[in-house]
């Protein structure tokens, strides 16, 4: 029983020392911080564009017939004028024979005519023919000059139609592949566009090409004033400089250049169509490829760079949180601008000096009293762990 009253009393004892023991102290969080300063940023734009080809042509058929022969291989440089396919000609030679000898049959008329003419005019002064024989015959010549000059169209468009059986590339680049077998008839079409007519096969030109891509109104303006202010890298002719960013992700050798800006926003998406121009002699760009462009807007003055994970977002708008003088938290806002590498170009909101907290964000609130240290991008994040 005693020891029983003893372990009682014992027990009250230690909580009686444990009610008044004061909580240990919570040693203050440790953060990490980049103290900004005003500077000056490139205002760099990224877009995504298609590569289309500089110069693209069908080739069609422009006489129809059986389809004789292809004289080029596939996939090959082509030179304009030069020979790609065959197509029946013996129909087009009969008619252009036809033609000919239809006008050899009205020249030898019109000859007739103004040999009878001259010698009726001969006549008039002596009366041995009328007025009216005279006009007859002048009215003869004239319809036998036309009826000529009828035939000599005739017979140009039969050789024209007899030079369309061979067809010819109308312009240089690469001929891509047979869409006709030999042997099978071939169709021209009948309207002035040629509508309906058979395709034989296209024709690129690649060894520059264009690279499309949609602009914002804003950008385009922002594009235009530093043209204006002489910020952007131009090339000889005063346009813009374009870099573009391949598939894999590696540069493209050749700088393009801005050669073509539209002059309607759409009004849907707010946006300028714009194109770009650039080498291709290697012919790394395809025509339907998707690539990057990064084009350069010119210069922003009096910014500050912040690594992009200092940035802190909620419902009333984008932030940071800055360690005062004496090692208190603050809230700013700020108004945030662009991208540039790893960090968020800020336009205001901040100042000269400013520590700004890029690790251990997630552990401290306004208010609160911290440590900082300096922020070293490249060292493991020490804050990972809360204090």
């Amino acid at each position: 029983m005693k020891w029983f009253v003893s372990l009682v009393v014992a027990l009250g004892l230690v909580a009686g020392c444990s009610k008044h023991a004061p909580p240990p102290v919570r040693p203050p969080q440790k953060v990490y911080t980049v103290r900004v300063a005003r500077q000056g940023a490139a205002l760099e734009r990224q877009f995504v564009g298609r590569v289309s080809a500089y110069q693209s042509a069908n080739v069609v058929a422009r006489v129809s017939g059986v389809l004789l022969d292809r004289v080029y291989r596939e996939g090959r440089t082509v030179r304009r004028g030069q020979l790609l396919f065959r197509i029946d000609p013996a129909y087009y030679k009969a008619q252009l024979d036809n033609d000919l000898a239809v006008l050899a049959e009205d020249r030898a008329t019109l000859a007739n005519a103004e040999v009878t003419a001259q010698r009726d005019h001969a006549l008039l002064p002596i009366g041995s023919v009328s007025q009216q024989t005279v006009d007859n015959a002048d009215a003869a010549a004239r319809s036998a000059a036309a009826k000529v000059q009828a035939d000599e169209a005739l017979v140009e468009a039969a050789r024209v139609n007899l030079g369309y059986a061979d067809v010819r590339a109308p312009i240089s680049g690469i001929a891509g592949q047979q869409q006709v077998t030999t042997g099978a008839i071939v169709g021209s079409g009948t309207s002035d566009t040629g509508a309906g007519s058979t395709l034989l096969t296209t024709i690129e030109q690649i060894d520059r090409v264009y690279v499309n891509f949609t602009i914002s109104a804003a950008d385009l303006v922002a594009l235009r004033h530093a043209q204006e202010r002489g910020d952007l890298a131009l090339d000889g002719q005063g346009k813009a400089k374009v870099a573009i960013v391949l598939p894999d992700e590696s540069p493209y050798p050749q700088v393009g250049k801005l050669d073509f800006s539209g002059v309607r926003v759409n009004a849907a998406t707010g946006a300028v169509d714009m194109r770009a121009i650039v080498r291709n002699p290697a012919q790394m760009l395809l025509p339907g490829m998707y690539v990057r462009l990064r084009v350069d807007l010119g210069r922003q003055d009096g910014v500050f760079l912040v690594p992009q994970r200092a940035l802190l977002r909620d419902p009333s708008g984008a932030y940071v949180l800055v360690v005062d003088a004496e090692g208190n938290v603050r809230r700013k806002t700020v108004v945030v601008g662009d991208s540039m590498g790893s960090n968020w170009v800020i336009r205001r909101g901040l100042a000269d000096g400013d520590r700004v907290i890029v690790s251990g964000v997630m552990w401290v609130r306004p208010g609160q009293h911290v440590v900082a240290s300096a922020w070293q991008p490249k060292a493991r994040d020490a804050s990972a762990t809360k204090h």
